[in-house]
């Protein structure tokens, strides 16, 4: 089968949708193909998208124009997304795509919890596949994954990290916002004035160089992975968000000069710790009703693709990559988990 052909053909159809939906859903069309792709799935993207693309929305209009001298002024309105959608389609066509990447990384990066975090996962699968090769369909996916980013931009108070903790001890623990009553931005929105919330993040041991901001941005993503197993009750979707947002960070990397590592680990650990103080329940599930993980990770992959949410193939995408690098079981648990507790796509 054309893999490649799969993935392109599957942007080709998604592009004729807009990023959001129903109002600010995002649409995950473009992460869950990329991820059943380059796991072997290529032959149920089609049938995927089948039942995806009933519930999305038409591309955008724009307002007027974002250019590359007032860009500031449009950042982080969704009203501008059209406008975003045109001026990134016109700098993929025109620049070269890691030049693109270089200039608007920075830019994006302390708006990191745009859309929930997912202006950075888009972002992150498109230069997955860039990584790959670079043809029209993929520099179309990437602008729209920046177009995204930018017109959701939303930061989160930062501060470095500077302590002595692991990742998984310093999730363990993250404080927790107070109300819990609604949705992501009103969650977000109290981490500013959170007592504790500077601390916990300064908990996380720091990163003196490039190589050792990636190892670590890789333990945080694997740490992320596994708190996931007994905390998914706290929130079985947006919880997937803490293990598979700095994961996207952690791929983009190879495409990013070194200069910027540094600084993309602090951010992606300050996602991951803002949706784990977001939706992180107030006591983890006992260790003896924890899952399996049924047979190897080629099998968790497949249980993924026959549940059919995005949520649960994209956590299985990051799940996946941790257990190849670290191989604990725990990780294709936590896809289990997900898999029993978000709800099956009807169809």
């Amino acid at each position: 089968m054309d893999i490649d052909g799969t993935l392109d053909e599957a942007y080709e159809r998604l592009h004729r949708t807009g990023p959001e939906f129903d109002g600010w859903l995002s649409n995950h069309g473009p992460m869950a193909v990329e991820a059943l792709v380059r796991h072997g799935h290529a032959h149920h993207v089609h049938h995927w998208l089948d039942r995806y693309m009933d519930r999305l929305d038409e591309p955008p209009r724009g307002l007027s124009p974002v250019t590359r001298a007032d860009w500031r002024t449009a950042l982080g309105d969704p009203r501008r997304l059209g406008d975003w959608l045109a001026f990134f389609g016109r700098e993929v066509r025109e620049r070269p795509w890691r030049a693109v990447l270089e200039t608007w990384w920075p830019r994006l990066l302390p708006g990191i919890a745009a859309g929930a975090t997912h202006g950075v996962i888009r972002t992150g699968h498109a230069v997955h596949a860039l990584l790959d090769h670079a043809d029209g369909a993929r520099l179309t996916e990437f602008g729209q994954a920046l177009c995204y980013w930018a017109a959701r931009w939303q930061p989160v108070p930062l501060t470095a990290p500077a302590g002595r903790a692991g990742p998984a001890a310093a999730l363990a623990g993250m404080v927790r916002v107070p109300d819990q009553s609604a949705g992501i931005n009103h969650r977000l929105g109290q981490l500013s004035g959170l007592p504790g919330w500077p601390a916990a993040l300064a908990a996380l041991r720091p990163a003196a160089d490039p190589g050792q901001a990636r190892d670590l941005l890789a333990e945080v993503t694997a740490a992320a992975a596994v708190h996931y197993l007994p905390n998914a009750h706290g929130s079985p979707v947006m919880l997937v968000h803490a293990a598979t947002a700095p994961m996207a960070v952690l791929r983009v990397l190879p495409a990013l000069p070194r200069a910027e590592w540094v600084a993309s680990l602090h951010a992606a650990w300050a996602a991951s710790a803002a949706v784990t103080a977001a939706y992180a329940p107030a006591e983890p599930m006992p260790a003896d009703g924890s899952p399996a993980a049924p047979g190897t990770a080629e099998e968790v992959f497949a249980l993924a693709v026959r549940h059919g949410d995005e949520h649960v193939i994209k956590l299985a995408d990051t799940c996946l990559d941790v257990h190849r690098r670290t191989g604990r079981a725990e990780a294709l648990a936590a896809v289990v988990r997900s898999a029993a507790l978000i709800e099956a796509p009807a169809g």
